[in-house]
Parts: structure tokens; sequence; C-alpha cells
């Protein structure tokens, strides 16, 4: 009986501090509706973002906000045949070349030699090919973004207000990279199938930052998993989100 009074007095306790169900519930559909209207304001600007990291997970531990914004007339694929999904003159095609990136990188190529005015200032020729260059693209989308940005890692970071932000400008791809394909078939208890899929469904994206000890630190793209990032923990019980974040604590 101790025991479990303990316990009891643990979950609240920890509820006061990370949040309770309706709490995170709630803060989830705020995101989500902030990110909706932001996106139709961007229409326009044939670009797209996700709000991602502890905010849109449900934790309200920093002041800090995570954004990822991609062209969305540019479109990732794994091999040169899915072209042909892609085949209206308004999306640029990008081919992931990671025939010497280690695991988790990827050249991006343009094989049609096609895209926009913002994204060919960062292309380069390699092999043959017409490239963009991971470190070109982080200075110049630096560059437009809000005055006293500042590069961090992959992203444009800096303070609005009184909030800082990290901004990674990306590129969006519909497929799920066949190097992790092997995920798919370790997940047997959890998560369920039907997360799984959607994630799967819903593919990856390409953050402008390379491998620092391979010859194409400057060039090379990291794929990111930001989206499955917060589908997996949208499926966790309270009781596993908790846990999460103690964790981040």
């Amino acid at each position: 009986m101790a025991v479990q009074k303990i316990s009891e007095s643990l979950y609240v306790g920890i509820c006061l501090k990370i949040g309770t169900p309706l709490q995170v519930a709630s803060r989830r559909d705020m995101v989500d509706i902030k990110e909706m209207l932001n996106n139709n304001k961007m229409l326009k600007h044939s670009s797209k973002l996700m709000i991602s990291g502890s905010e849109r997970e449900g934790f309200r531990l920093n002041s800090d906000i995570d954004i990822m914004r991609w062209p969305n007339n540019h479109r990732v694929i794994w091999d040169f045949s899915l072209c042909q999904i892609y085949s209206t003159p308004e999306l640029a095609v990008i081919l992931c070349d990671n025939s010497e990136s280690p695991p988790g990188f990827t050249l991006l190529w343009l094989p049609l030699e096609r895209t926009r005015p913002t994204v060919s200032t960062a292309c380069i020729r390699m092999h043959g090919g017409l490239y963009i260059s991971s470190s070109k693209y982080r200075e110049i989308r630096c560059s437009l973004s809000n005055i006293g940005s500042t590069i961090h890692g992959p992203c444009s970071s800096g303070i609005l207000g009184e909030t800082e932000y990290d901004i990674a400008h990306c590129f969006v791809s519909d497929f799920w990279p066949p190097s992790a394909s092997s995920w798919i078939d370790r997940c047997h208890s959890w998560p369920p199938p039907h997360v799984v899929n959607d994630i799967v469904r819903n593919g990856c994206h390409f953050v402008a930052i390379g491998h620092k000890l391979e010859n194409h630190a400057d060039n090379e793209w990291r794929i990111s998993f930001s989206m499955a990032d917060f589908k997996l923990a949208y499926s966790m019980n309270h009781t596993q989100f908790l846990t999460y974040g103690l964790l981040k604590l």
C-alpha cells in the first residue's frame, strides 16, 4: 500500500512538471493549428514548414522553438525511375547519391538540372553533375532569415522577441529511405502497425549538414526523421510520455 501511494504521488508530481494527459493533448492541438495557419500563409511562397522538437511533442520545458522549412516545389527521390511520379514542370526532382556517404548522409543531385533560383545559387559541379551544396544552401537561407540569425548546426538560429528559434532549411522526400527499411521489421510490440505505416508513408527530410569526418562534409545532407520522432511521441501512453520527459529533464 505504501509503495502504491508513493507511486501515485510521484505520478502526480511529474504531471505537475511535465503535464497531464489533457494538457499535453491540448498543447499538441494548438501546435497543429499554428502549423496549419502558417502553412496556409506560406502557400504563395511555395514553401512549407513543420514545427518539431519538444514543443511539437507536447512538452513545455523551455521557451525555444524548432522549425523545419522546405521548398514545396522540390522532391527528393531514391531511384531515378521515380521521376515519372513528378512529371509536372512545377516540381524539381532531386536524386539521392549516397555512393560516397556514410549511413544517414547523402549527396543531393539534380539529374535534370532543373531547379529554382533560391536553390540554383547553392549548386556546385561534382562528378560531372549538378549537386546542391549543404553549406552554401545553409548560408544562403540564413542570410535570408530574420536579421541577426546565425548558423547553428544545420539551422538558422536567433531570437525573435523573447523566443529563441532554430529553423532547419531542408528538403523533403515522400519516400522512406531504403537504408532504414530494417527499422520497419524491428517494430513488433511497439509502435503499433498503423503508426509504423503512417511514419513510412510520410517519408523523411534532409537537413543541411554533412558528416564532419567525410570528404564531402560541406556538400552532404543528413537524413532527418523529425516527423517520425513526434509521431512516436504521440503514440506513447502517458506513463511512457512522462518517462520520456524525465529523460529530457
